[in-house]
Parts: C-alpha cells; structure tokens; sequence
C-alpha cells in the first residue's frame, strides 16, 4: 500500500524500516475459521438489540433481519473476493489504498473499522454489564463491570491467537446454545398453539409513505448490527492456513448460519411477545424464555453474559490486528506493529484499543452504540464494494474467488442507503462517528509530522 514516505512513492526517501518482527503464527485451519466467523457474527447484536428493533419496526420483527442478511451476503461477497486476492491482514483499509491511492481516505476507512470494533465491544461490556447481569446482582457499578470486563478479555488476547479462537470456539457453542433454546421454544409454541402469528405482520413505524419506508429502513440498520463481524474476519489472513481456498466457504457459511437464526429467532421473539414489552427490555431475549417454556431466567442470562463476551472478546481481538496491519503499512506508528516475542501477538496494538474501549464504554447506551457500529461500517461497506470493482484491472498470481459484477454494485447501493438519514437513527450516532473521525483526523495529522520529522532527521544523517 502506498502511503506518503513509503518507498513506492516517487521522489520521497524511504522511511527506516521498523525493527523486524516475527510473522504471525498460521493458527486457523478451515474448521475452526468457520466457527469463528459464526462466533464473531453471533453475539450482543441479536441478544440485545433484538428489544430496539422491535421498537422501531413493530411486530414484523424478522423483516429487518431478514433485508440485513441480504445486504451483509453481498458485501460478504466483495470480502471473499478481496481477500483471496490480497491476503493481508488490513483489510479494508488495504483494499481501499490499493484501489484509490488516497492516503488519507485509507486511514479514514481504517480508522472508521477499528472505531467500529471499540464501539460494538463497549455495546457488548454494557450489554454484560445491564438487565442479563441483573439477573444475578445490581450491587456492583455497570461502568466498573464493563471496564473490569475489557481488561480480563485483553488478557485473553495478549496470551495468544490460538487461546483467543479457542476461548471463541467454546463461547460460541455456549452462545448457539442459548439460541437453540429460543428456536425450541417457538417451535414448542408453533405445535402447541401458542403465540400470536397475526402480529408477525404488523409494521408500526408511526406513519405511511416515506415515514413507513425510512422506519424500515431505521429498523433494518439498527438489526444491521447483528450482523457485522464477517469483515473482521478478513484481518485474520495472515493467521489462515491458506486463505484463498479456506475464506471463500467460511465466510459464507458463517453468514449463511447465522442469517437463518436471525430470522428465526426474531420470528420466534415477535409470536411470543409483543414489540413494547420487547423494546422496554435491554434482555429482550430473556422475555422470550419468561414467555415460553418453563426454562430456568438464570441459566438462559448466564447463556447470554457469554454470548455477549464472545463479540467482546472478538471484536478487540480483530481491532488490534487492525492496528498491526496499519502499522506494517506506516498508516500508525511502526511501534503499533510491535510484536510479542513469546507469545507473538500484537500487544501494542492490543493495549491501545483495550485503552480505547475502556474510553467508550462511558458513551451512550447500547442502541446508541450499536447504531453507530453499523452506520460507521455501513460507510466503509460502501468503498469496499466500489474498490472491488475498481481493483479489477489489478491481476494476482494465484487463483481466486470472483463474485458476479452485480453483487458488488447492489451492495454499494443498500450500504450507502442504509448509511443516509434515509435510515430514521438519532442524531447522537452522527455526533459520536463525527466526533470519533475528528479524532481519527488528529492522529492522521500528527502521524505525518512525525513521519516528516524522521525523514528530516534521515536526510540530515546521510
């Protein structure tokens, strides 16, 4: 990728090389990448969000999810493609660089990922921290939870990526379990007729015409959020065995999973419980379980407080690869990318973000978290599919996955609609990314000087 200083940069000395560090270990094998992005997709967005999208849609619940799980498989689509092409551990920033060579629109776009990670992790430290907690004790601050919360997973994540993945692995089975128990339970209904079927059809958005389409629009960018998680995915490239062939399948797989449970389980939310008691709720899942079956609160909370500990845990884990790859690319300090000699992960990276979320997890609620995870990640959607398209001309070596041209220019399309005051959100998700992107800003400009002062400091040594 070619950024100001860098030695594909016409004319401009090359910056010195940062200290060599040792490559990252190769950990993932096919299986266990499947489980991982089903890991990374499940987790605080259907458990806890679930309530806010009923709040804005009615009791048509499942039809947001269910325009979310095509606009997430189209964009899937220019990730698979991307990543087998350039199988790096940036991500979209890398995308974004190789297709439009504007430094600063690819630190924008990296930076508005790894912001995207910290604000779906603290919506996830504050989802542990809330009504599923409750179900146990209140005596102990939520903000002290959540931070306490951040700082045990990034103990996990400096241990090592095979520990992390693992430590995913098991999370996801305890979070498709408690899953499993909301779809038994709607199919128990079906059978025993109960439930309301007739309030599966009812769309209440507080209008018709353009109020009814932007509260659609509104509920499907909020349940947009459960989505989110396969583009981490993609910053594992250097941690795959052989990513070409093992990315395609699983990202698909994971997508194609977790889209199905989507649906069903908001089908199964909607028959059983009706929208106000849903979107009063911040464990909207767990007045499913009160409504059904008699199936022990507690057990299905404590499901939860794992669930939401996965995407915690995953989350933080792709930010600081984020961070590391940046780093390898001189878009962050070189001392981003510092690696662990032990252990051989990325702990400066690791440390920062841990830094960061601890930071957000005093800023909003998790509504407003959420919406700004996937308003911040609906944008940098946007230049991904248009950077597939652009990035044709560009031929690799190697043989590589290529989606059907129509794929990413309707994924463009719902990305940016999704992303547009079209999309009913409040006026704090625009503050807080406006707010985030002046920061990312700041860093930009202060990377550059220090980057020029090296230079200077080359120039005047030689």
């Amino acid at each position: 990728m070619s950024t100001p200083g860098t030695p594909d940069t016409p004319g401009t000395p090359a910056p010195a090389a940062p200290e060599a560090s040792p490559p990252l270990k190769r950990a993932l094998g096919p299986k266990l990448l499947i489980l991982f992005v089903i890991g990374d997709i499940l987790g605080t967005g259907i458990y806890a969000t679930t309530g806010d999208v009923a709040g804005k849609v009615g009791g048509a619940l499942w039809l947001p999810f269910a325009i979310g799980f095509v606009v997430a498989l189209l964009t899937a689509a220019s990730y698979v493609e991307l990543v087998g092409k350039y199988p790096k551990a940036a991500g979209a920033a890398l995308y974004t660089q190789k297709a439009f060579r504007i430094p600063f629109l690819t630190f924008i776009v990296a930076f508005m990922v790894m912001c995207s990670g910290l604000s779906s992790a603290s919506a996830a430290a504050r989802a542990f921290s809330g009504d599923y907690l409750g179900e146990f004790t209140d005596a102990v601050p939520p903000t002290l939870i959540a931070i306490l919360f951040i700082l045990a997973l990034a103990a996990i994540n400096l241990r090592g990526v095979s520990e992390s993945v693992k430590a995913n692995v098991v999370l996801t089975l305890v979070e498709v379990s408690g899953l499993a128990v909301i779809l038994a339970i709607g199919a128990y209904a079906v059978f025993s007729g109960d439930g309301e079927p007739s309030r599966l059809t009812q769309i209440e958005t507080g209008g018709t015409g353009y109020a009814l389409i932007t509260g659609v629009l509104g509920a499907t960018a909020l349940g947009f959020f459960a989505f989110v998680g396969f583009e981490d995915s993609v910053n594992m490239a250097e941690e795959t065995k052989d990513p070409a062939r093992n990315f395609p399948r699983a990202i698909f797989i994971g997508v194609a999973v977790t889209g199905t449970i989507y649906i069903l389980v908001a089908l199964v939310s909607s028959l059983l419980v009706d929208s106000r008691t849903l979107s009063d709720s911040s464990g909207p899942l767990l007045e499913v379980v009160k409504a059904g079956v008699d199936f022990p609160p507690k057990l299905f909370a404590l499901i939860a407080l794992f669930a939401v500990t996965n995407s915690a845990l995953i989350n933080l884990m792709m930010a600081s690869r984020l961070c590391y790859g940046m780093a390898n690319e001189r878009i962050l300090p070189p001392t981003m990318g510092k690696v662990l000699a032990g252990r051989r992960t990325p702990w400066v990276g690791i440390v920062f973000v841990s830094l960061l979320a601890i930071g957000l997890v005093s800023t909003g609620e998790i509504e407003g978290l959420g919406d700004t995870t996937s308003f911040l990640l609906l944008c940098v959607f946007g230049v991904v599919n248009i950077a597939v398209l652009v990035l044709r001309k560009d031929r690799v070596d190697h043989r590589h996955f290529r989606t059907p041209t129509a794929l990413p220019v309707l994924g463009a399309i719902t990305s940016l609609v999704l992303a547009s005051p079209l999309a009913d959100r409040g006026a704090d998700v625009y503050v807080r990314a406006g707010i985030l992107l002046l920061i990312g800003i700041g860093l930009w400009a202060v990377n550059k000087a220090v980057m020029a002062a090296r230079e200077k400091s080359d120039r005047a040594a030689d």
